[in-house]
Parts: C-alpha cells; sequence; structure tokens
C-alpha cells in the first residue's frame, strides 16, 4: 500500500518547488482558509480550563450530545451520544467503521470516481472490491438499477460521498430514495455516507442524508467532520453516527489505537457544530465565486470536456481528447501522462483521476487565491497548446 496518489503528487510539487521552480500546487483538498477565529478561542479557552487530560475514547459526552444535536438540526438524524465516537481525522472513522464491518472476501461496492483512500481502507481488510463507473454525463452518480445489479449474497458495504470527491457531484434527495430502497431489501448490506463536504454546497441541489430515510437508518453509518466545512484540516477531528453496536464495535478498534482525539480540538469541535453553518458563508460565497471562473476559464482550453459541479472545491474535466498527443516525441497515453506533463511543463500540480477510479479525468482544486487559479489555468493552456499531435 503506497501513498495515496493525492499525496504522492503533492510531493512531487514540493520537490519541484525546492529545485527553485514556481510550482502552484491544486492537487490537495484543503481550504485556503484559516480556521475562523471563535473556535480559535474556544480552543483557547479550553486550556484555560484544564482540558488537558485523558478523554473518554469516543470523545466527551456533552461534544458527542453536540454533534447528534448538529445531526438533528441540519440533516434531520436523530441520533444519541452513544451513537457518536469522535475520532482523529474522518479518515479514523471511516478505517474505524471498515474494520468494524467488513471481513475478508466480503465485497465493497465503491461508485466511482471515489476518494483515494476508501480503496486502500478496503483491501486492508481483505475486502472484493467492486467498482461501479460513473460518466460526467451520469452527473457522476450511480443509479438505483446500477446499484441493483452489483449487490450479490457477498455485499456488505457501499461507500460514496456526497458532495463527492473528487468530482463535487451530489446526489439529490430523489436519487438517495432510489438507493435507499434498493438497500432496504438487503438488510446485510450496509452503507458508509461520507460528509465531508456537506457544507460546500452551492445551492444547485440541497444536501441530503441518506441515514434520515427510516428504511435504511439502522443499515447507515454517516460520517462527517471540521475539515473541509470549517478549514480545520490541521485540527484533525472526524466522527460518525451510526446504529449503537456499530459505534460501541468503533471504539474499542479506536481504544487500542489512537483512544481518544485531542481534549482541545474536541473542545473547539464543540463550538464549530453549536455554530449556525452561516458563519461559514463567507468561505462557501468565495469558493462559489471560484468555481464560477475555474468553469468559464477551462471550457476555453482545447480538448477539456466538464460541466459546473455543484459541491466540493474541484473540478473534474474530462481529458481524453488530449491522449496520444505528443510532446517532445513522448506519447501522452493516461490521465496520469498528462498530470505529470503538466506538471513537469506547465508547473501546475493536479492529480489524474485513474487514482479516484475513474480514468480519463483529471482534478484540480480551486482552494486557492483567484490570482494563483488564473495563473495556473494559463499555465495549462499553454501547456496543452504546445502538444503535437
Amino acid at each position: 500500500m503506497g501513498l495515496p496518489m493525492t499525496i504522492e503528487m503533492a510531493k512531487k510539487a514540493r520537490e519541484l518547488s525546492a529545485t527553485g521552480k514556481n510550482v502552484i500546487s491544486l492537487s490537495l483538498g484543503e481550504p485556503d482558509f484559516d480556521t475562523p477565529d471563535f473556535i480559535k478561542e474556544s480552543a483557547s479557552q479550553a486550556m484555560v480550563e484544564n482540558f488537558t487530560h485523558y478523554m473518554p475514547v469516543p470523545g466527551f459526552t456533552d461534544v458527542r450530545e453536540s454533534i447528534a444535536a448538529k445531526f438533528k438540526r441540519d440533516n434531520g438524524i436523530e441520533y444519541t451520544a452513544d451513537q457518536i465516537v469522535i475520532s482523529t481525522g474522518a479518515k479514523q472513522s471511516l478505517l474505524n467503521i471498515f474494520l468494524a464491518l467488513v471481513n475478508p472476501g466480503d465485497e465493497v461496492i465503491i461508485p466511482a470516481p471515489y476518494w483515494v483512500s476508501y480503496m486502500d481502507q478496503a483491501d486492508y481488510c481483505g475486502a472484493d472490491v467492486k467498482v461501479l463507473p460513473t460518466t460526467m454525463e451520469s452527473g457522476f452518480k450511480i443509479t438505483a438499477a446500477q446499484l441493483e445489479s452489483a449487490i450479490t449474497p457477498k455485499s456488505k458495504v457501499l461507500i460514496f460521498s456526497s458532495p463527492n470527491n473528487p468530482c463535487g457531484a451530489v446526489y439529490s434527495k430523489e436519487d438517495l430514495a432510489a438507493i435507499a430502497a434498493v438497500v432496504a431489501k438487503h438488510p446485510n448490506l450496509y452503507i458508509i455516507s461520507d460528509e465531508i463536504y456537506e457544507l460546500l454546497n452551492y445551492g444547485e441541489v440541497s444536501h441530503v442524508s441518506i441515514a434520515s430515510f427510516p428504511e435504511v437508518y439502522n443499515q447507515t453509518i454517516t460520517v462527517n467532520g471540521l475539515s473541509k466545512g470549517f478549514a480545520m484540516t490541521g485540527w484533525r477531528i472526524g466522527y460518525i453516527g451510526a446504529p449503537e453496536w456499530i459505534a460501541k464495535a468503533c471504539t474499542k478498534f479506536q481504544s487500542n489505537f489512537t483512544s481518544g482525539a485531542n481534549s482541545i480540538a474536541q473542545r473547539a469541535c464543540k463550538a464549530a457544530v453549536e455554530s449556525d453553518p452561516s458563519k461559514v458563508n463567507y468561505m462557501v460565497e468565495k469558493f462559489a465565486y471560484r468555481r464560477e471562473k475555474m468553469v468559464a476559464w477551462m471550457k476555453e482550453i482545447p480538448g477539456f470536456e466538464l460541466e459546473t459541479p455543484p459541491g466540493a472545491f474541484y473540478v473534474f474535466p474530462r481529458i481524453t481528447a488530449l491522449l496520444g498527443k505528443k510532446f517532445n516525441g513522448q506519447v501522452l497515453e493516461t490521465a496520469l501522462d498528462v498530470s505529470m506533463y503538466l506538471l513537469e511543463e506547465g508547473l501546475v500540480s493536479t492529480v489524474p483521476g485513474d487514482a479516484f477510479g475513474l480514468p480519463g479525468y483529471i482534478r484540480f482544486s480551486y482552494a486557492a487565491a483567484e490570482a494563483e487559479l488564473e495563473e495556473a489555468v494559463k499555465r495549462v493552456k499553454v501547456a496543452v497548446a504546445n502538444l503535437e499531435d
């Protein structure tokens, strides 16, 4: 199991920068904002109040109660504190769930494009992975019929993110209702719903949590966290809402790996989830503006095809028209080749769709200043123009 390609591409960009090259990195999914002051102030106060000791493995009770209240307020899901587990980032939350549910030989169904770690975590648990590919034309979403045809008696987990990383797709209420109806017919199948980008939604498709459908409530684990919506990547706080037996199993695994998540970060988490989501609207509005700019600029690049993504902070253009083109006699055969070309010749770091299970596409993050984004697209446009047939 190597480094995820998102991290690998960021590493290559840093190495190139270290040689004196001015590389623009659009490869990592991190907001370019600082954590809001009201959250930092709550952390400072927590230190004054000496929240500096060991904490319960699943998290402080009052913080879990605040997360449960957030789920009810924002998502229409009823959880008790005993159904919440706070972890060191949503990545640990996901691995806890995989370890609790998946045994060697079980099937894990993953729609593509998918976040890079789903595949590695499923592999780690010995699962047989079944990838369901999508296209730009399908809105990068699977259909209920596609899911139904993929399910076998060995199917244990369906995992997906909405809003989606890497493409920004959002499953509508109607989409999720159809998927829920299928899953409800298979009581041994569980849904892991990754909602880490929940707040980064630009209004075209409302965010809905699939656990809010009663027929799959007991089959769904909802995963969320603070990194994306609150610009808290370094605080490392993720959390789940789940059937109580799954929450207890996750707590057992976590107790042997890391114990409870950072005590100060948990107090900051309480301030974040108790706040009105409108407190971070300034970030959402800025991302929405950049999204419009990025889509417009990229549509001017020959060989790039894309639609406007309704969520997250990525554009995911299809670049198959560039495959087969050459530079200095070298043929670009894959999206990875194109990404490496854009890095080495255009000095722009991206991530190829291969990393997300969907070859022929490239992910660009627009979590960067507008001037930086504009310069990056200019460089890409020049690099593409320099390719030969």
